[in-house]
């Protein structure tokens, strides 16, 4: 009788918990593809763009990280607003604007409006990735985050899966168009279906569990006790100060700076990278550029539920880290044989993609409460600045060099530290689930 009991309540909790990621993740995970393809395909641009209106590799990597200078100034003041305004209001503010914005960059005639837009874009974005974690801890206990993030961190190799294709696709087929270049019709066609989903989303999305019609009074409250059960040395913050005075959080937004330095390494570099390679057709680079992410979106799916399973995160995080460092390196020093570089940007973009997952579970284990939101915000402020570092540095060394070795090799440094970084800094794992 006992154990029916238990059965049975096992039984519920997988019944709730399965209603909710069918009834948010799907959507949020649409978004954040298009989020996602907004903000690289930028890469795909520059293959015809930079000639087009004359940008230097150093201007294009600095107008690419542009992008994050902005969301970094942004993004905590967005974040403390959640709570107050609500998810509804957050998402459906930043994808309109962003959209809008994303489409204009078909009016780029000069290094400055590029800039510009760029800046832009990174300001109706601010918030919308950590925006889219602290959600997340109002529908999911740290047991399961997980694999709830698994799904929504799908939206990066999804967007380069059939991002590559179809931007290079658009890029070639209607180049000419109606006098208009490729590129340019190609940020018209992906950034436009991004104000569509904003104006949905004020359908779509429910604030918080408690306003969700789709769930049972006892099933909410089934919920808040899940989500109610903090792992050992979680912290629930009082305010925003406490966070950012707290040296765990500190530490996680510095691995994190060292984890997006490579991360974005791939997502703007990884058509020049191929082109280097020998690839010099357009729409063939966009088919090579997409196996890196269905490499990507097997290994994170796999390794986060891993992770998962064993209540264990920094091992996780930094192992696979480390291994993105050591194909870094190959890519850099053997940049000119394509099964070389293509195997080794495979395994390089698999890793950074896995650890990238896993460790976003790590501060929604740790940090509790609204201010939660704040402490997100920062970790994740921190980490772009590596969005905005890595495309300079390397589009500069470039520039200066002719070659992307150093600046690849300056990458592998910062992953190493930041395998290093999250070794040492002993945040509390999630309660594993029997």
């Amino acid at each position: 009788m006992y154990n029916t009991e238990i059965i049975s309540a096992v039984d519920e909790r997988s019944s709730i918990y399965s209603r909710i990621t069918w009834r948010l993740l799907p959507f949020l995970t649409l978004c954040y593809t298009f989020a996602y393809l907004d903000r690289i395909n930028i890469g795909f641009a520059k293959l015809q763009m930079q000639a087009d209106i004359g940008l230097s590799d150093a201007a294009y990597g600095l107008g690419a990280g542009m992008f994050f200078l902005s969301y970094m100034l942004f993004e905590i003041p967005s974040n403390l607003l959640f709570p107050k305004i609500g998810a509804r209001n957050t998402f459906s503010r930043i994808m309109i604007l962003w959209g809008l914005t994303s489409a204009s960059m078909m009016f780029v005639q000069n290094a400055n409006l590029f800039y510009v837009l760029r800046f832009l874009l990174g300001v109706f974005e601010a918030g919308f990735a950590p925006g889219l974690i602290f959600y997340l801890t109002y529908w999911y206990p740290q047991k399961r985050m997980g694999r709830a993030m698994s799904v929504i961190m799908l939206a990066g190799p999804i967007g380069g899966i059939l991002g590559a294709p179809i931007s290079t696709g658009i890029m070639t087929l209607l180049g000419g168009a109606h006098g208009l270049a490729g590129w340019q019709w190609m940020f018209l066609i992906e950034g436009l279906p991004c104000v569509l989903l904003g104006i949905f989303s004020l359908k779509l999305i429910v604030d918080r569990p408690e306003q969700a019609s789709w769930l049972s009074a006892q099933e909410k409250r089934t919920l808040a006790d899940d989500i109610g059960v903090k792992p050992n040395g979680a912290k629930h913050h009082p305010s925003f100060r406490n966070v950012i005075q707290d040296v765990k959080v500190l530490g996680l937004g510095l691995a994190y700076f060292c984890i997006i330095c490579g991360h974005y390494t791939v997502s703007f570099w990884l058509p020049t990278i191929l082109k280097a390679a020998g690839v010099t057709n357009t729409f063939h680079i966009g088919l090579y550029a997409a196996i890196p992410y269905i490499a990507a979106a097997i290994v994170m799916t796999w390794w986060s539920r891993h992770s998962d399973r064993l209540g264990e995160r920094r091992w996780h995080a930094a192992s696979t880290l480390l291994i993105a460092a050591g194909m870094m390196s190959i890519v850099a020093m053997n940049g000119a044989s394509l099964p070389i570089t293509l195997t080794a940007i495979t395994i390089a973009t698999a890793a950074l993609w896995a650890s990238y997952t896993v460790f976003w579970a790590m501060p929604s284990d740790y940090l509790k409460g609204d201010s939660a939101a704040g402490g997100i915000a920062l970790i994740n402020t921190m980490g772009l600045f590596g969005g905005f570092l890595s495309p300079t540095i390397i589009g500069w060394l470039k520039t200066a060099t002719g070659t992307m070795e150093s600046g690849l090799l300056l990458m592998v440094g910062l992953l190493v530290v930041g395998t290093v970084l999250l070794l040492v800094n002993r945040v509390p794992a999630p309660v594993i689930e029997k």
